[in-house]
């Protein structure tokens, strides 16, 4: 991720939502349909039960986020480890979704809101606070999905970041100004 120097705490969580979306997106374009839906066993969840799980939490989290207790009494969060969309292009069209949400809700927040205090499960937590928790949540839940795509490619991955034994080749071409930093 190209990192541009910011003071703004909105702007750079802004940047790193951008950021993990696309990290996972980049690990869910190289697995299969099948690989989407595979579970390593019975207590690990599969790719698109993730996804379906982030999208949940995201609906319910940042809809009315200043407004509303983020755990809306309609999520029925049990429903979100089961039966994801059969397609990828529900799959996606669930995940694009869920996104909107954060990013319409973060888009017109100011530092002034910051300090102001939002509702998660009848607890107060500053907006500051708020987004920090889905930050941690989402990015724990991405490294599933990485984790994921990465052993079902195994050989075939096609790394998110600086590929192994890669690092001196990729540190020279971004002094050089041959690549940018990811």
């Amino acid at each position: 991720m190209a990192h541009k120097f910011s003071t703004s705490y909105l702007e750079d969580s802004i940047s790193l939502f951008h950021h993990y979306k696309k990290l996972a997106e980049g690990a869910i374009a190289q697995v299969s349909d099948e690989q989407l839906v595979t579970s390593l066993d019975e207590e690990m969840n599969s790719i698109a039960t993730i996804v379906k799980h982030m999208a949940g939490n995201m609906r319910s989290r940042w809809i009315d986020f200043l407004t509303s207790d983020g755990e809306k009494p309609n999520r029925n969060r049990d429903s979100e480890f089961v039966e994801p969309p059969s397609s990828r292009a529900g799959l996606m069209k669930m995940w694009e979704e869920g996104w909107e949400c954060v990013f319409q809700a973060l888009g017109p927040l100011t530092d002034d809101d910051l300090e102001r205090s939002v509702m998660i499960r009848g607890e107060p937590h500053s907006v500051m606070q708020a987004i920090n928790r889905q930050m941690a949540h989402y990015s724990y839940h991405i490294g599933q999905i990485v984790f994921l795509a990465k052993h079902f490619k195994a050989n075939e991955w096609k790394s998110l970041s600086v590929p192994r034994n890669k690092s001196a080749e990729f540190n020279r071409k971004v002094s050089t100004g041959e690549a940018s930093q990811r």
